[in-house]
């Protein structure tokens, strides 16, 4: 039974903001609930995993799951909050004797690749635009509208009649962006405020409240919102759609519909 694990939940930036006081920076300061570290998932077979983003807290998430060695990856876009660990992973590699193996849509391995040109020496990079399959999963990624900062991939896993979707970094996406997300039995998706008032040519991630919006289009039977900003206070009760949750750091969710 393979088993969805959220190593980091939060935006950008993470939470605590190093310059903020904020009451939710200041519980995450002592170590409460709202701490975050940035935006990654790892999916458990009980014998291996695979992740999803390798962003730079990532020695420190593998240090808090007691993992001690990582194979294979997906990567969803190369913005810094997502690869910024890719060195430290790739070191790793190094001194464990076996290569990597970095899955990523075709346009954004060139990215990686002039950001950290060492890496090739121990991890292999692979598109996956046409597919792929890990653990029994078949994966597919399609790219989705990141706002004021580009694009990103969404991926969609399904095995054994169940499917699920990640989507961390997305906004004011189209028919074709989210059709693949319609009855998925789970979806993962990127909220980074309540409400985020800035106009929306200077946003790039959806708020909670366009997040129900487009859960009503796409009727999903679960949701769980990931990378939020120090805006989100966990422990507030918000109003959200029947079926969501937020996400905390090492919640664990079972990948079947018992």
């Amino acid at each position: 039974m393979d088993t969805l694990v959220f190593l980091g939940t939060g935006d950008a930036m993470g939470v605590p903001r190093v310059y903020c006081s904020c009451e939710t920076c200041m519980e995450a300061r002592t170590g409460g609930q709202n701490a975050r570290l940035r935006s990654s998932v790892l999916i458990d077979n009980g014998s291996d995993f695979f992740a999803i983003d390798c962003g730079p807290d990532w020695r420190r998430q593998m240090e808090q799951q007691g993992l001690r060695s990582m194979r294979r990856l997906l990567i969803t876009h190369a913005h810094f909050d997502h690869i910024g660990g890719l060195p430290e992973w790739a070191d790793a590699c190094r001194w464990m004797g076996h290569r990597g193996e970095l899955y990523a849509p075709a346009e954004v391995i060139p990215i990686i690749q002039r950001q950290y040109p060492w890496l090739s020496g121990h991890i292999d990079m692979i598109p996956c635009d046409d597919g792929i399959e890990l653990d029994g999963w078949q994966i597919s990624t399609w790219r989705v509208n990141h706002g004021k900062n580009g694009y990103s991939y969404a991926y969609k896993l399904e095995k054994a009649g169940y499917t699920w979707v990640y989507c961390s970094d997305s906004i004011s996406l189209g028919q074709e962006e989210y059709a693949p997300m319609h009855g998925a039995d789970l979806l993962v998706l990127g909220t980074s405020f309540y409400y985020e008032a800035a106009e929306l040519s200077t946003r790039s991630v959806y708020d909670m409240t366009e997040a129900a919006e487009l859960l009503k289009v796409v009727q999903p039977a679960r949701t769980v919102y990931t990378h939020m900003s120090h805006d989100v206070d966990i422990r507030k009760d918000y109003i959200l759609p029947e079926g969501v949750t937020l996400a905390v750091t090492g919640m664990r969710l079972t990948l079947d519909r018992g």
